[in-house]
């Protein structure tokens, strides 16, 4: 894997999705490193991501109520448990469980393996409320997939917080998890 400035020179074989969000990032002026790599699907190949860009990647969860009314995005370090009694309590909202794929690519048009903040840039309705863990936040740098998981950013929290999310229409909800046994 290598890092590269921005995004390909080349988006042949590229997905839409993929290519608009690199659009969107340089419309509005946001720096960013990328990496391409095969879909990881074990924690050595998603160490070995973290490593090339220098920065833990975020571990995103697309989640919604019993009676998929509420949708929300997690972002959370890679290394925490989730308990969802202990974010439940956060956002009082009871019996929270994963969406469904289809709900992700209906309000995030992303799928399994790909949930990024980079797909609120897809909600368009704002039916997606973003919860960031406070761990997340403190991070100089966060990294995150451009809608697709064959590709790996590395982006300033202040400009996902200060432009991105703002261009979006989202704000966001800071949570506290331990995410201890």
């Amino acid at each position: 894997m290598e890092l590269f400035n921005g995004r390909p020179d080349n988006t042949d074989g590229r997905l839409p999705r993929e290519v608009r969000t690199y659009d969107f990032l340089d419309d509005l002026g946001i720096e960013y490193q990328r990496t391409d790599h095969e879909p990881a699907n074990n924690m050595e190949a998603c160490n070995a991501i973290d490593a090339v860009l220098g920065v833990l990647i975020c571990k995103n969860l697309f989640l919604c109520n019993r009676q998929k009314t509420s949708f929300y995005l997690l972002m959370m370090p890679g290394n925490k448990k989730f308990k969802t009694k202990e974010l439940s309590a956060q956002i009082n909202s009871a019996r929270l469980s994963f969406a469904d794929p289809e709900d992700m690519l209906k309000y995030l048009d992303i799928e399994p393996g790909a949930v990024s903040i980079m797909g609120l840039m897809n909600d368009k309705d704002h039916a997606v409320q973003l919860l960031i863990d406070e761990d997340v936040l403190k991070g100089k740098e966060l990294g995150c997939h451009p809608c697709v998981c064959t590709s790996s950013l590395k982006i300033k929290t202040a400009d996902v917080i200060e432009k991105f999310l703002p261009a979006t229409g989202h704000d966001y909800q800071t949570v506290y998890l331990v995410g201890e046994d």
